[in-house]
């Protein structure tokens, strides 16, 4: 069985705890299709030397996963992409979208932005993205 190489990214300068940072690109991964059902995961031993972080940190995030209904654990053979269903897809990229937002304006809030400020940043921004 071989194993599928995870293009997860760490920022170590950023304020998010590690198990975020893993959790949220593990399950965008999986909600976007780019890990198919059935794909098997690196033991968390094996994922977490490849992160650099403890094996307790991936044990948190495959676990959040599964509880999420994203991951299944079979004894003896590994982890493995759970079957999504093309609602629980939606739900999970709106989920995403909609906390990477809410952190965000709490950013920008408690650096003493008004709502019209972020109102007009998050404009910018997102015609910056989308004429790319």
């Amino acid at each position: 069985m071989q194993d599928v190489k995870i293009p997860i990214q760490i920022n170590e300068n950023s304020a998010e705890p590690l198990y975020h940072q893993i959790e949220n690109q593990l399950r965008s991964l999986i909600v976007t299709g780019q890990l198919g059902e059935g794909t098997h995961l690196p033991s968390i031993r094996e994922f977490a030397g490849s992160l650099n972080c403890s094996v307790i940190t991936v044990r948190r995030v495959y676990q959040d996963l599964e509880n999420e209904g994203l991951l299944r654990t079979k004894q003896g053979t590994g982890t493995f992409v759970a079957q999504v269903e093309a609602g629980d897809r939606e739900h999970y990229r709106l989920k995403a979208a909609q906390e990477a937002m809410q952190a965000a304006v709490q950013s920008g809030k408690s650096v003493g932005c008004t709502e019209e400020e972020l109102e007009s940043l998050f404009r910018e921004v997102l015609k910056a993205v989308y004429s790319k």
